[in-house]
């Protein structure tokens, strides 16, 4: 029972651990319970407890923050992002959110690209 115990022991950390695991502040981990997208259970002295499920959500979080999603599209799909499995695989209703938003980037690179283009032309007409 004792061997039992000590694999449940590691498997459980608190926040400054989940924090250091996942690189995320501890209070941006604070800001993510207060916006619903974690939710710890508590030891008996009453400390948030974490466990790899957690340590997926948060790091499902930050893949989608780096793709630029907001916290609060990120919030709307949260019952996706907190599935027990290793594989991370979005809900339909995130896939289609997913799909756009990658449409807006392809928009925003084109744009950017018609601006490089015009300042190229600029800057070859000023030196010439």
């Amino acid at each position: 029972m004792e061997a039992d115990s000590a694999v449940r022991v590691k498997r459980i950390m608190r926040i400054g651990e989940l924090s250091r695991r996942c690189n995320v502040s501890i209070r941006m981990l604070r800001y993510y319970e207060a916006e619903g997208l974690l939710k710890p259970r508590r030891s008996a002295s009453g400390y948030r407890v974490y466990g790899p499920v957690d340590e997926r959500t948060v790091e499902r979080i930050k893949l989608l923050g780096s793709a630029g999603m907001t916290l609060a599209t990120i919030r709307q799909f949260a019952p996706c992002i907190r599935a027990e499995g290793p594989v991370f695989e979005p809900c339909d209703e995130l896939r289609a959110t997913l799909r756009e938003h990658l449409r807006a980037i392809e928009r925003k690179a084109e744009a950017l690209q018609q601006q490089r283009g015009v300042l190229e032309q600029f800057i070859r007409d000023v030196e010439a």
